[in-house]
């Protein structure tokens, strides 16, 4: 796996997904019982209250695999301590196609690292413009293509640790 695979999380981003995960695993007994309770009420065709369940636990299954994979593959513990270059845990500061004044500054991560007040945005690794900056060091210019086609130059201003 190489580090742009990797989410880095918090020892608390850590634990509240870990205990979301051990509550919806803990639940799988209680939605297959209301399951089971409804298929007894008859024709399933009509009976929304089955579907609903049905529904319920296929949405709890998805997430469910989404935090075990998100989990196996997080590094916990601090991100890169490393100022200047721009790496996944990293907060940054860009402007584009050379306008100094069009800038932009945010995280390279994921939103489960813990970023969920909105008030910095945060691009993946493994975005275009996330990807494109990975490595990079200050004053360096990269080049990525937008769903459009079009090719934007990125320049890194500043790269810091996140410090969440």
């Amino acid at each position: 796996m190489t580090d742009t695979q990797v989410t880095w999380l918090t020892e608390e981003s850590y634990d509240r997904l870990k205990a979301e995960l051990d509550q919806l695993i803990a639940n799988r007994p209680v939605i297959a019982a209301e399951i089971n309770d409804r298929r007894e009420e008859g024709d399933l065709r009509e009976n929304g209250g089955y579907h609903a369940a049905r529904e319920q636990q296929g949405q709890e299954e998805a997430r469910i695999r989404q935090l075990q994979e998100l989990l196996n593959n997080a590094k916990v513990g601090e991100a890169p301590k490393q100022s200047g270059i721009a790496l996944p845990g990293s907060v940054v500061k860009v402007y584009y196609d050379d306008d100094e004044n069009d800038t932009e500054t945010f995280l390279i991560g994921t939103r489960e690292q813990g970023v969920s007040d909105g008030k910095i945005e945060v691009y993946s690794p493994n975005s275009p413009l996330g990807g494109a900056l990975i490595d990079a060091k200050v004053g360096e210019s990269r080049s990525y293509t937008v769903p459009s086609g079009n090719t934007v130059k990125v320049t890194l201003v500043s790269a810091e640790p996140w410090h969440g």
